[in-house]
């Protein structure tokens, strides 16, 4: 049987990312951040605090690129390297005040782009596609946690829709 991209879960999951990052890009575009420099902020908002190699690995890049990538958004007034009290030689990483409002603006982007890739999508339908996507993850996260009740509740429902 011939290879059918339409009926591939991997191939339209892909896509999918795909396209909504490329929406994205074009809204943020004016924010003057890359796609990696707001990545670094949106980790680095959960994360603050954190050195460079934990968010290196969060991001699953290698520790010298975020170096790069970093000092590129220091010298632009993003972020801010300060000394770890435990560790001399260590740095933490830090937001600026320069962030908050572009912030605010990434998450208003990203709500734009999921409700226009949602578009005439029922809301019992959303939730039915967000929880198959948290039960897969789930399937395939290394710290995949004991099933829990609303992961049950989740499948249920998707087998009756």
């Amino acid at each position: 049987m011939p290879f059918d991209s339409e009926q591939s879960f991997g191939f339209l999951l892909h896509d999918i990312a795909r396209l909504m990052r490329k929406k994205f890009d074009q809204r943020a575009k004016a924010l003057g951040l890359s796609r990696s420099q707001w990545q670094v902020l949106v980790h680095l908002s959960r994360h603050e605090g954190i050195n460079q190699s934990g968010l290196a690995e969060i991001l699953e890049i290698e520790n010298i690129t975020l170096g790069r990538l970093i000092d590129r958004m220091e010298e632009a007034g993003w972020v801010e390297r300060r000394p770890d009290p435990r560790d001399r030689r260590a740095r933490l990483l830090f937001m600026t005040e320069k962030v908050a409002p572009v912030m605010e603006r990434m998450f208003s982007i990203a709500e734009e782009t999921r409700n226009d890739a949602l578009a005439g999508l029922p809301p019992a339908q959303r939730e039915m596609l967000l929880d198959a996507l948290r039960f897969v993850r789930s399937n395939l996260s290394e710290r995949s946690a004991p099933p829990r009740a609303e992961d049950d509740e989740a499948v249920r429902r998707h087998a009756e829709g």
